[in-house]
C-alpha cells in the first residue's frame, strides 16, 4: 500500500516570506494564494444567523451588537481585501504579519484588547491514507472570534459549526471565550484520527518487516519517521501556548474557561505521548527491518552451506576419478577404473555419503530450524491474506 505524501511547505514558500531586513509588520502576499472567502455565524441564546460576507466592512454590524460573532477566513491572498480585515477587527501589523507569512511555530500573542492565537491543524484527506496540515489563526477579542485558515475548504470544525446550531448546546449560552476553547478542543482532537491512523501502518509494517521485508519497506518506514517528526513539531508547542492561555489572566479568558482549557492541555500532551511512542516504534522497525534482512541473508547461508557441504566431497571423488591415470604403466594409477562395478560402486559410495551427511546435518537441527521459519512465514503470508 503506497501512502500519498501529505501538504507540506515548500522551501521556495519559506524562502518568500524570510526576507532577510525585512521591517517588522511587512507582510508579504504570496501570489498564488487563494483569495479569503469569508463566513459570519453570529449567534446568541435564541438565534442562529449565517453569512457569507462580501466585503469585510459589513462585519461592522456585526462585531458592533451584543451577539457572538465568530468571524471564518479562508485564504490568504489579496492584499486589498486583508487591508480593509485589518481595519474592521483593528489587527496590529506584528499580528497580521504572523497570520498571513505561514507556517509560523504555535505560540500566543496579546495585544491590547485581543489574543492572538497561532496554532497547526491537521486532518485527514479523503482516502484516508494522508493527513494535510495548514496553520489557523485565532483572533480573540471582546464578542467576537476571527479564524483564519490557509486553505478554505478542509478543517475539523465542523463539528463545532453543528453544536452551534443546536440551541441546548453550551456552547450557544456561553462567551466568545467558550467558543475560543470550544475551537482549539477540535484542533486537538483532530490529531488522534491521524494517529489512529499510523498506528495502523505501524502495525502493518511490523508483521511485513518480520515476514517479507523488501526495500520499498524501509522506505515507508522513513516516510512516517518524518509525518510522525512533523506532528511532533506541531504539537509540541502547541501544548504550550494551550499552558500559557491558562496560567495567563486576561481578561478575555473567564475562569471557568480556563478549567476547560486544561482539558485541552491534556488531549495535548496526550497527542504528543501518543506521538513519542509511535517515534520509537517507528525507529524500532528499521532495527527489526536490518535484523530480518541479515536473519533472511543468514538462512539463505545456511541452505547454500548445506548444499555445498552435500557436494563438496561428492565433486571431490568426482575429481579424483576424472584424472583417468593409465593403469598400465602402474597398479597405482586407479585400478578401479578397470572395475567390473567400478562405476556403480563409486555411485553407491557419493549416495552413501550424501545420506551420511544430511543425517549429520538433521541431527544438528539445522533442517528443523529451516522448516520452522518457513512454516512460520506461510503463516503469516495467509494471515495478511486473510
Amino acid at each position: 500500500m503506497t501512502q500519498q505524501r501529505r501538504y507540506t511547505t515548500s522551501p521556495a514558500r519559506t524562502k518568500f516570506f524570510n526576507e532577510l531586513g525585512a521591517a517588522p509588520g511587512v507582510v508579504h502576499f504570496r501570489p498564488d494564494a487563494p483569495p479569503p472567502k469569508i463566513t459570519l455565524l453570529d449567534y446568541n441564546q435564541s438565534q442562529v444567523q449565517k453569512v457569507d460576507i462580501k466585503h469585510p466592512q459589513e462585519c461592522i454590524l456585526y462585531l458592533d451588537s451584543e451577539s457572538i460573532s465568530w468571524v471564518d477566513i479562508g485564504g490568504l491572498g489579496d492584499a486589498q481585501t486583508w487591508e480593509q480585515l485589518k481595519q474592521v477587527f483593528n489587527l496590529h501589523p506584528l499580528a497580521l504579519e504572523d497570520i498571513i507569512h505561514v507556517p509560523q511555530r504555535p505560540k500566543i500573542e496579546e495585544y491590547e484588547d485581543q489574543i492572538v492565537i497561532v496554532a497547526r491543524m491537521v486532518s485527514l484527506r479523503q482516502d484516508g491514507k494522508s493527513f494535510m496540515s495548514e496553520q489557523i489563526s485565532l483572533v480573540l477579542g471582546e464578542n467576537y472570534l476571527l479564524t483564519v485558515q490557509e486553505e478554505p475548504y478542509y478543517d475539523c470544525l465542523e463539528f463545532v459549526r453543528e453544536r452551534i446550531q443546536s440551541s441546548r448546546s453550551l456552547i450557544r449560552n456561553s462567551g466568545v471565550d467558550y467558543l475560543m476553547y470550544a475551537l482549539i478542543d477540535a484542533i486537538i482532537d483532530g490529531f488522534f484520527p491521524i494517529l489512529e491512523m499510523y498506528g495502523e501502518l505501524i502495525e502493518e509494517l511490523e508483521a511485513e518487516v518480520v515476514t517479507s521485508a523488501t526495500p520499498q519497506t524501509l522506505e515507508r518506514i522513513y516516510e512516517i519517521k518524518r509525518d510522525l517528526l512533523e506532528l511532533r513539531r506541531a504539537i509540541w508547542p502547541q501544548r504550550d501556548a494551550v499552558n500559557a492561555l491558562i496560567r495567563d489572566s486576561s481578561e478575555l479568558i473567564s475562569h471557568e474557561v480556563r478549567l476547560y482549557l486544561r482539558d485541552c492541555y491534556d488531549h495535548a500532551v496526550q497527542v504528543l505521548d501518543i506521538v513519542e511512542t509511535y517515534r520509537e516504534l517507528a525507529s524500532s522497525l528499521t532495527d527489526v527491518y536490518l535484523s530480518s534482512v541479515s536473519n533472511r541473508m543468514n538462512e539463505v547461508m545456511k541452505t547454500l552451506t548445506i548444499i555445498s557441504s552435500i557436494f563438496i566431497p561428492l565433486t571431490f571423488i568426482a575429481g579424483i576419478y576424472g584424472m583417468n591415470f593409465n593403469t598400465d604403466k602402474s597398479p597405482f594409477n586407479m585400478p578401479e577404473l578397470n572395475w567390473y562395478w567400478g562405476y556403480v560402486a563409486t555411485l553407491v559410495v557419493m549416495v552413501l555419503m550424501a545420506i551420511a551427511m544430511i543425517v549429520f546435518f538433521w541431527h544438528r537441527g539445522w533442517f528443523t530450524n529451516f522448516a520452522a521459519v518457513t512454516s512460520h512465514r506461510r503463516t503469516q503470508g495467509k494471515r495478511r491474506r486473510n
